[in-house]
């Protein structure tokens, strides 16, 4: 097979593919079996008729299209291979006459990754904003941890702002109960904003046994985005008493024995945290300041199939109705060119970015493991509530798969190139990134030292 390319612009080429006829002659062989099993030919068990009466029978031509036909894709990939292009998308395949006994020729233009000058990341610098353990967030935790052990306990009183209630909701449209905003013994935390609006501040001040009428709007059912009028009955009121802090306290809800040491440690996991904020600060500020460098040429049909993506999404999840996807766009007061262009905007940006990753991923040789992609699998699994290897199979049923391992290649190629870039925080400090991102080869002499320790053991 002989493939040569022509390069139509930076994001596109063709493939100009010459498959010679007797390269086929494995591609014929499947095709007569299968259609030897499938043709009922007098004289013949089913799957023993020769080629010439099946040719006969179905005609010589129709068996060199449904060959070429089934060939065509592996023949394809094979002249990507053999070209090393790096091709994105779909191909257009424009395929000559076929003629039986002559070579078969056909073109595919397809999208290909542009070529990507990437800079000298030693030249680069970023700026994120430092990282400060505030006494108050310390506080926070510290109050979530005294009602994760607090106990509740009824009242007499007024409803006040925190307290848990247990209620009957109803509510009317126009006079006409509406069923499926109707519920009872439902229980609420006051002051949460969980449930709909004006719920909370209808709340405070009743008694239990009492009850309010408010307007609100329907956030669930037929009726979502409708104004009712809401009716809530108090049925009972609890307010939920704290443990006082101190080391008793910090023995129950930790393995500390004073509360000294429990302070300690939520400040150290608050500044953890805080630590974790910075780093996905420094991978976005990065991202940025790349895309403001990289010049970065756009596979037109690759944005073009984004934009798409993005609108059948909200299309599909309004049930396919286009004139709802109006009314939606109308009520936020825009159009659907305003809503196409900026839709435009995020995907050139996604793809623009998606490029660049790749070329730093090639530049890197960055691989992905098995443990790292099943990983990220994982963390995907947990996001949606599903078992993981209930999602693993869905990817593999939507042939996605392969999105999860390049999104794990190209965070992982961002990864290793932190540690050849400046980092300083707003107040002109350097920042060490080595807690979130080590050099590649510190982990490999980590690796190294923890093989010889075994080694000599």
């Amino acid at each position: 097979m002989k493939s040569t390319v022509e390069q139509i612009s930076p994001t596109r080429v063709k493939l100009n593919v010459e498959v010679p006829f007797e390269e086929l002659e494995p591609e014929f062989a499947r095709t007569y079996k299968t259609l030897a099993r499938d043709i009922r030919i007098p004289g013949f068990r089913p799957g023993k008729a020769p080629a010439k009466l099946i040719e006969a029978r179905v005609g010589r031509d129709a068996v060199l299209a449904q060959v070429v036909n089934e060939a065509l894709p592996a023949k394809y990939s094979e002249a990507v291979d053999e070209t090393d292009i790096k091709a994105i998308g779909q191909p257009e395949i424009d395929l000559a006459e076929l003629e039986y006994g002559k070579s078969i020729t056909f073109t595919a233009e397809v999208d290909v990754r542009p070529d990507i000058e990437l800079p000298d990341y030693s030249t680069l610098e970023i700026e994120v904003e430092p990282v400060a353990v505030a006494d108050e967030a310390v506080d926070e935790q510290l109050q979530a941890l005294r009602a994760r052990f607090g106990t509740l306990t009824g009242v007499d009183r007024p409803v006040a702002d925190g307290d848990f209630v247990s209620i009957d909701l109803s509510a009317t449209i126009d006079g006409k109960e509406v069923e499926e905003a109707a519920t009872s013994g439902l229980s609420h935390e006051v002051g949460s904003g969980e449930l709909i609006d004006g719920l909370d501040e209808a709340l405070i001040g009743l008694k239990s046994g009492e009850e309010k009428t408010f307007t609100s709007t329907l956030v669930a059912g037929d009726h979502s985005g409708d104004q009712a009028e809401v009716t809530v009955k108090v049925l009972s009121v609890k307010e939920r008493e704290l443990p006082e802090v101190d080391d008793e306290f910090a023995q129950l809800a930790s393995e500390f024995d004073t509360v000294d040491e429990l302070k300690a440690d939520l400040s150290e996991r608050v500044a953890r945290s805080k630590r974790m904020e910075q780093a996905n600060a420094i991978s976005e500020g990065l991202v940025a300041k790349l895309l403001e460098t990289v010049e970065v040429a756009l596979p037109e049909a690759i944005v073009t199939a984004e934009v798409d993506s993005q609108i059948h999404q909200v299309v599909h999840s309004l049930g396919h109705d286009d004139a709802a996807f109006e009314s939606l766009l109308e009520a936020q007061g825009t159009t659907r060119e305003k809503f196409e262009a900026d839709a435009r905007e995020v995907a050139e940006k996604s793809v623009r970015t998606q490029l660049l990753l790749d070329a730093i991923a090639d530049q890197q040789e960055t691989e992905v493991g098995q443990d790292e992609l099943m990983q990220q699998i994982m963390f995907q699994a947990q996001r949606y509530g599903m078992q993981p290897a209930e999602f693993a199979q869905q990817l593999q049923q939507a042939n996605q798969v392969g999105a999860v391992y390049a999104e794990v290649r190209r965070s992982k190629a961002l990864s290793q190139i932190v540690p050849d870039v400046t980092v300083k925080d707003t107040a002109g400090e350097t920042v060490d990134t080595t807690e979130f991102y080590p050099r590649p080869d510190a982990a490999e002499d980590a690796s190294d030292a923890d093989e010889s320790a075994d080694d000599k053991s």
